[in-house]
């Protein structure tokens, strides 16, 4: 994750989302991706629980993510935050287990909660 730079040394901000998602193909190279991926979700766990709501939030949200989802395995609920025209995310949508999310960069997908936190 970098900020319009693709020389290693104007690279700033390196992270390794849980899952990303990135549908410009030209951002991908051998060291991975060049600028905002499309979506990223990040697993909460005790260890990182702060991390992911607070600096990976404001990174994201800084870098041009359009979409970030914090998924939350105890709880059995994810947070969407999508990316508003100020730069700015949204307060934020809670779904539950008993939930169907919709993936906002692509119309028409929704995530069965149920079966994601199927045990």
């Amino acid at each position: 994750m970098l900020e319009n730079e693709k020389t290693d040394d104007k690279i700033y901000n390196v992270v390794q989302p849980d899952i990303c998602i990135v549908c410009d193909l030209s951002k991908i190279d051998a060291k991975g991706c060049l600028g905002a991926p499309d979506l990223i979700v990040e697993v909460l766990s005790p260890a990182t629980l702060k991390y992911d709501w607070n600096y990976k939030f404001n990174l994201y949200e800084k870098s041009g993510v359009k979409e970030y989802w914090i998924l939350d395995p105890k709880a059995k609920s994810v947070t969407v935050f999508l990316l508003q025209p100020d730069g700015n995310y949204d307060l934020g949508t809670v779904y539950e287990c008993n939930q169907k999310a919709p993936v906002y960069i692509f119309k028409g997908l929704e995530i069965d909660l149920n079966e994601l936190f199927e045990e």
